[in-house]
């Protein structure tokens, strides 16, 4: 299954990202290295949301990541989501559904 974990972001996290920026790549690279994060990465213009697409076989995953996370620690993040995205075109495709 794939789980779409949602980030709102603090209007100052570009200024206070690089205090924790490592920290959090590390544990991004670590869960992809894991397979359970797949991409991950802010949305532009406006820098104020990421998405970060996850799979495995509950949210839990993403829900631990989240916890763990510095941004959220520390308030980079404001609030956060997981929702469970019914993938159906595409080599990774969860549900494949042909016409």
């Amino acid at each position: 299954m794939h789980f779409l974990l949602s980030y709102d972001l603090a209007q100052d996290y570009l200024e206070r990202r690089p205090v924790y920026r490592t920290e959090h790549l590390a544990l991004a690279w670590q869960a992809q290295e894991r397979g359970e994060l797949i991409l991950a990465g802010p949305l532009a213009e406006p820098i104020d949301q990421a998405i970060l697409l996850f799979q495995g076989d509950s949210a839990q995953v993403a829900e631990k990541f989240a916890q763990a996370d510095p941004y959220v620690k520390h308030g980079l993040v404001v609030a956060w989501r997981v929702r469970v995205w019914t993938t159906v075109v595409g080599d990774l495709a969860t549900t494949p559904v042909r016409g």
